[in-house]
């Protein structure tokens, strides 16, 4: 968390956790290590020097009594809303009437990125010094083809300046024919994404793209209506978890770990 008495940004981190999904039920309340799923990732955020506040944004009252066992505050938002983002932005205007804040940068990680370490954060809150920047996010290299090539791993490509040109399931840029196997030059997406605050509104406030339909990603609403999102490279990302497959393997690198780093 922020160290007291340090000039800096105020930004706060929301974390969206819904209780249904479609892929693997009811994931946010796994607890094979011993730790919800939410949790993990809540203690990782909370391991940023920058953040001032982490909150759980969910729709269910069972994810905000399980957040409340474990000493996580968590807002409770409508189940209506279509993506995580809307359910961040409910949580935020949330705060900001009970008096929190007031906030320069809102950070939006999923709740189901249990790996993410809170110290890739610093940079991305740090961006927002650009006054430039009103929207930015993680890309970390892709070093695997075969992950490439797998539409569930989001690719992304900037321009100079380091913001984004497009985002894609499909391999970007596209390798010319006869090129050799391999991957790169590729970059890995990491779902977590920090706005300003009027930028957190105008992109709630936008209609969905024909990009970002035909994709299913919903960053490209934003590129299409014009807007810039600030790619920041980190050494490392997380891997969500989207299937039983991944929680397995998850649990498993989690349990391999020194019992003090699981929490």
């Amino acid at each position: 968390m922020a160290a007291a008495g340090e000039s800096r940004l105020r930004a706060v981190a929301i974390v969206p956790a819904r209780l249904g999904s479609t892929r693997l039920a009811r994931k946010m309340l796994l607890r094979e290590t011993g730790h919800y799923l939410f949790e993990h990732t809540v203690t990782g955020v909370r391991r940023s020097r920058r953040l001032e506040e982490v909150v759980l944004a969910t729709d269910s009252e069972e994810i905000r009594a399980a957040a409340r066992e474990v000493g996580v505050e968590a807002l409770l938002t409508s189940p209506a809303h279509a993506s995580g983002t809307d359910r961040v932005h409910d949580a935020f205007a949330q705060l900001l009437a009970r008096g929190h804040g007031p906030y320069e940068v809102v950070l939006n990680v999923q709740g189901d990125e249990p790996e993410i370490r809170g110290e890739t954060l610093d940079p991305l809150v740090a961006a927002f010094a650009d006054p430039a920047v009103e929207l930015a996010t993680l890309a970390t290299p892709l070093l695997d083809a075969e992950e490439a090539r797998d539409p569930s791993v989001v690719k992304v490509v900037r321009d100079r300046a380091g913001d984004a040109l497009y985002f894609s399931r499909s391999p970007i840029p596209a390798r010319p024919p006869g090129a050799r196997e391999g991957a790169g030059p590729y970059l890995r997406h990491v779902g977590v994404y920090a706005f300003r605050p009027g930028a957190l509104r105008r992109f709630c406030a936008l209609p969905r793209g024909v990009l970002e339909q035909h994709e299913s990603l919903e960053q490209l609403r934003w590129l299409e209506a014009g807007g810039k999102i600030r790619v920041l490279e980190a050494a490392e990302g997380s891997v969500g978890i989207d299937t039983g497959e991944q929680y397995a393997r998850f649990v498993a690198r989690t349990r391999a770990r020194a019992p003090q780093e699981i929490t």
